[in-house]
């Protein structure tokens, strides 16, 4: 849009692209599966984590499959700070831009695989038989959606499916039933 398309809006775009499978294990591992925590007589409990685990106690819930809206707007808002602080305008719409995609991607991913969609490709069955077995099988492993299970092969959380048993509380996070 701003003209002058250069290396730089490569190199920002390819590493968004290269660090996003470690951005989406971190937000999973850390946010999505927070437990509440007591912090000076306060319950933290963010919403992103009660929704997640609304998530995993229904994974078939379409409502509960895209990202909450203040998420997205605390996202963005991010997205624009940093973009801001680039050296030009034109880096942080390349950034935004590449964040935009991805995070569309991501959640269009997300919601073919909690669908009655079965995969017709290699690639996307991988993707499809990973997130199920994160929600099926055992929530301590497969954490990646949509980025073929790169950041958990690197980081140790993709066994072999038939080493792990199935977790009793892969739909009920913090086992309690009440979520």
């Amino acid at each position: 849009m701003l003209g002058g398309f250069g290396w730089s809006d490569l190199l920002i775009a390819g590493g968004f692209v290269a660090a996003f499978p470690f951005i989406e294990w971190v937000a999973h591992t850390s946010l999505l599966h927070w437990r509440p925590r007591e912090v000076a007589g306060l319950t933290i409990d963010p919403l992103v984590a009660r929704k997640h685990r609304d998530h995993h106690a229904d994974p078939e819930d379409l409502d509960l499959i895209l990202l909450p809206l203040s998420v997205l707007l605390v996202t963005a808002a991010a997205v624009a700070l940093l973009a801001w602080a680039l050296p030009s305008p034109r880096a942080g719409l390349t950034l935004a831009s590449t964040v935009t995609v991805v995070g569309l991607v991501y959640e269009w991913v997300h919601y073919l695989v909690h669908t009655e969609y079965r995969p017709r490709t290699a690639a996307y069955r991988a993707i499809w038989r990973h997130h199920r077995l994160h929600h099926y099988k055992n929530e301590h492993y497969w954490f990646t959606v949509t980025t073929c299970s790169t950041a958990d092969r690197l980081l140790g959380t993709q066994p072999d499916a038939r080493d792990v048993p199935t977790s009793p509380t892969a739909r009920d996070l913090l086992g309690t039933s009440g979520r």
